[in-house]
């Protein structure tokens, strides 16, 4: 008796005809689509602090070619001990507790209202985010014109309400009112896109969910909007406190650092330095200095960050 055995064929693995790929041949081409953005970085980022650290070391003048003579660590001495620069430096700082704290929670605010908007929402976005685009020179000029004495908009507002005129441009209480006004309407339209496109990642079920709960309007920003944004804030508040540490634009062309210098902020210190006075070499060291303390300011935040997340993740390791 005979017994057939069923053999089954197996088939042959299918050559890979595509052609060979180097290895190599996706980073290659990211470098070749990179390479515009690098070299711009290097020619216009990189190139100028390599040439501001050189610059520091010598007695530079801007009036005169080369160099000058070397002096060392003489400019960053210097820079140091002058009270004007640590005056200037506390105007910043000053300029950035004014500024910061309105411009997080204006934002905020008007793109929460924005968003919960039934008709005209895209008006209001616009309308918001139109003076972001402005020059700085053109909004200089509009609320130059409206703190005018006399004639200005501001002053024949509280004219007509029989309240008296602040001096916006003589006094420095009325000088850190005026460029804090026009800080205000000028650039919370970059943090309000900001919050406008966190919004839209929040998923409508969860306010549904909160409504037939009987969460109200409020009540949903209260305990569902403003927790999820927490990121977004988190990421605003450090660009903003990076952005207005260094103010120079709306200071200098509405008020020139005045009256007597007492609004002057560093980058204004250092461009008078360098650019008035001629200390191309001491304006440079101060520069640094400068640069310096906003790259603490930025490791500061991310290691508290860091330092949150891990205090925050830790519960649920340990939990684990």
């Amino acid at each position: 008796m005979t017994t057939a055995v069923a053999t089954r064929s197996v088939p042959e693995p299918v050559a890979d005809t595509a052609p060979d790929r180097p290895a190599d041949s996706g980073r290659r081409a990211g470098l070749l689509l990179s390479a515009p953005f690098l070299i711009v970085y290097l020619l216009f980022l990189v190139g100028p602090l390599v040439v501001g650290i050189v610059l520091s070391f010598f007695n530079t003048t801007t009036v005169k070619s080369g160099l000058g003579g070397w002096v060392g660590l003489s400019n960053y001495t210097k820079v140091c001990r002058d009270p004007l620069f640590w005056d200037a430096m506390w105007h910043s700082v000053l300029f950035t507790l004014f500024t910061t704290p309105p411009l997080v929670v204006l934002a905020l605010a008007a793109a929460v209202l924005a968003s919960r908007m039934r008709r005209g929402r895209v008006f209001y976005r616009i309308a918001f985010f139109a003076p972001y685009v402005v020059p700085s020179s053109v909004v200089a000029l509009i609320f130059l014109w409206m703190y005018t004495p006399q004639v200005g908009l501001f002053t024949k507002v509280f004219s007509g309400l029989g309240l008296p005129v602040p001096d916006f441009i003589g006094s420095t209480s009325g000088g850190w009112t005026a460029v804090t006004l026009m800080t205000l309407w000028w650039t919370f339209g970059f943090n309000f896109v900001l919050y406008t496109a966190a919004l839209q990642d929040i998923p409508t079920d969860v306010y549904e969910a909160a409504a037939i709960d009987g969460a109200g309007p409020w009540q949903q920003i209260r305990t569902i909007t403003v927790p999820l944004l927490a990121p977004t804030t988190s990421l605003v508040l450090i660009l903003q406190i990076l952005a207005s540490l260094k103010v120079f634009d709306q200071i200098y062309l509405l008020l020139g650092g005045g009256p007597n210098q007492s609004t002057r902020p560093v980058i204004e210190y250092i461009y008078d330095t360098g650019f008035t006075s001629y200390r191309g070499g001491y304006g440079a060291a101060a520069t640094m200095v400068y640069f310096v303390i906003i790259v603490a300011v930025s490791a500061a935040w991310y290691g508290l960050r860091r330092w949150r997340a891990a205090d925050t993740a830790a519960p649920a390791g340990t939990a684990a």
